[in-house]
């Protein structure tokens, strides 16, 4: 028994709470899993985990046991990567989650140069909008879009953006242009569902962030379709610049409130733990966040 292998293959069990999805995720029968964590508690004397028909938990000795494994096979990836690392060709597979319509306006087209730049590195790019667990789904790297981060993220800031709140000149020339956020409440507005809540809208007025709620005609948890109604006059959006720009560009909306502004949204490559981040994926992540930053 390789007891490195065997660690990595602990540290994976409990980190997912199951055999079995273990085996699935490294692609080994279950039984293979199940012989090798049988092994290494053979050669501890210990039992690290109590199984049953419907969890898996670890003992006392288990939890202990996994924190240590976890400090020394960060140190191995350490040593392995090595301090000369920063004049190697970055190589291996990145599996990268990235939002819909974010990913495929902006960071597609940096990710297919990232590709040419680094043809040894494997790029498997997953587009959803989905909030995912970066370890039960083997994610090395996420992008998210969001205002506010969880308490035990690991992330790193590469960008910003805004949200506009947009609608028809039609629309407007039916219904009104709101002077005040207030007013929204006389108007029929679209709503984005994965934003927590489609009724209720933030705006910064005299200085302090304040909750508007909206009348909601039509909800959705895409963007480009709900900026598309829009466009088509069917009430007031509130959306991301990535999505707005290309409908403001052609005249389809205009912004209103502009005197009122969002809360500004932050843009985080989102790691699966604080654990040793590899060569390929710190490459990467400094590749994004120089060319966002460039614009």
């Amino acid at each position: 028994m390789d007891r490195l292998d065997a660690m990595q293959l602990f540290v994976r069990v409990a980190e997912l709470g199951s055999f079995a999805a273990a085996a699935q995720q490294i692609g080994v029968a279950r039984s293979v899993v199940t012989r090798q964590i049988a092994g290494l508690e053979a050669h501890l004397g210990i039992k690290l985990m109590a199984r049953s028909t419907r969890r898996l938990t670890l003992t006392s000795a288990g939890t202990a046991y996994l924190e240590k494994c976890r400090v020394i096979l960060n140190l191995v990836e350490a040593a392995e990567t090595g301090v000369a690392e920063e004049r190697q060709t970055p190589r291996g597979s990145i599996r990268i989650s990235l939002p819909l319509s974010y990913g495929l306006k902006r960071l597609a087209p940096l990710l297919l140069d990232f590709s040419q730049r680094y043809p040894e590195v494997m790029l498997d790019m997953d587009y959803t909008d989905r909030r995912i667990n970066l370890i039960e789904e083997g994610i090395d790297l996420a992008i998210r879009i969001t205002r506010r981060l969880d308490a035990g993220d690991v992330a790193r800031r590469i960008g910003s953006g805004r949200m506009l709140v947009l609608a028809a000149p039609d629309y407007l020339s039916r219904h009104g242009t709101p002077r005040h956020p207030a007013e929204l409440a006389h108007h029929v507005c679209l709503g984005y569902t994965n934003a927590g809540s489609a009724l209720a809208w933030q705006f910064l007025v005299d200085g302090q962030l304040e909750n508007f709620h909206v009348r909601s005609r039509l909800n959705a948890n895409n963007g480009e379709v709900l900026t598309e109604a829009a466009a088509q006059g069917l009430g007031i959006t509130c959306q991301p610049d990535f999505i707005a720009d290309d409908f403001l560009a052609t005249g389809r909306v205009v912004e209103i409130l502009a005197d009122f502004p969002t809360p500004e949204l932050g843009i985080y490559a989102m790691l699966p733990s604080n654990r040793h981040v590899p060569h390929r994926v710190r490459v990467l992540m400094d590749n994004l966040a120089e060319r966002l930053a460039a614009g």
